[in-house]
């Protein structure tokens, strides 16, 4: 019903025949625009293409939509490719011993460990104190981040890496469910710990230095992240490398072989193992100049 001109009523208007059904389009008629947007949600579906910055559909979120939140302190990061990511780099000797596999992402029971007193022991050793920077390398489950986070208190930096992503998202889920907002979680490369350029004033290696890959190539690149006067702390077990252990004697003369040098040694008893601190030396040595210890 309308309207019109001059009448002073409302009058019923014949209604215009119903429009065919729309067929639907042909493949070969589509746009341009429409193909590459079913293009990339295929794609995104088979996972070559990530949705970052898109929709489902692969079409950007209007202006009006809020971005989405960054993550949490403790969402995983993958920190931006370093150049030794993107090309092959200088060549680093294989160590002259086994290295052990991973097989879990906790040493022993936390309750048994700190009975022993460990952690406060390892950390009163050190002098963990804010402002500290710490970096728990290997972190696993979080035996050490979650006590490195309690001591050093909300405002702290605290970062910590593992090869391994399921680790890294378990202890995630630890961190929110404990209310612990410290922490950034870092995905780790097998020779990389991939920790940001001198953010490190103390790296804790706990009870996974026999595990690594090739000790001498992640060593080399920790040292980036090392700030100035900063220390690296191993703590292990004094037994062979295949037996997910390390004689402190074979600890100081590979890292030794690095351009690191001992300067703090305890054993840990009634905890594990022992306690080996190091710090750099001013120069590493060339890499073609590393020759590996033997056992």
């Amino acid at each position: 019903m309308t309207r019109r001109d001059g009448d002073v009523g409302l009058v019923a208007i014949e209604r215009p025949p119903a429009a065919p059904p729309r067929r639907r389009r042909a493949w070969g008629r589509l746009s341009v625009r429409t193909l590459g947007r079913l293009v990339r949600v295929a794609l995104v579906a088979i996972g070559v293409l990530g949705p970052l910055g898109h929709d489902h559909q692969g079409r950007e979120p209007p202006p009006d939509r809020p971005a989405a939140p960054s993550p949490a302190r403790f969402g995983l990061v993958a920190p931006p490719a370093s150049a030794s990511d993107r090309a092959a780099g200088p060549t680093f000797p294989a160590p002259d011993r086994p290295v052990a596999g991973i097989v879990s992402p906790e040493y022993s029971d936390e309750k048994t460990r700190d009975a022993h007193g460990e952690a406060e022991r390892v950390m009163d050793r050190l002098g963990i104190k804010p402002p500290q920077r710490v970096a728990d390398i290997g972190a696993g489950l979080g035996y050490y981040t979650v006590r490195l986070a309690r001591r050093l208190g909300s405002g702290a930096t605290i970062y910590a890496t593992d090869v391994q992503a399921e680790y890294l998202d378990r202890l995630g889920a630890r961190l929110r469910r404990e209310r612990i907002g410290s922490v950034q979680l870092i995905l780790g490369l097998p020779r990389d710990p991939r920790l940001p350029p001198r953010s490190v004033d103390v790296a804790i290696l706990s009870h996974m230095y026999h595990e690594i890959e090739n000790p001498y190539e992640f060593l080399y690149r920790l040292r980036s992240a090392l700030a100035p006067g900063a220390r690296v702390a191993i703590i292990d077990v004094d037994r062979p490398t295949a037996d997910h252990g390390i004689p402190p004697g074979l600890l100081r003369c590979e890292l030794a072989a690095v351009g690191y040098r001992q300067v703090d040694f305890a054993w840990l008893a009634p905890a594990d193992g022992y306690l080996a601190v190091f710090t750099l030396r001013e120069e590493p040595p060339p890499v073609e100049a590393i020759r590996p210890c033997r056992q």
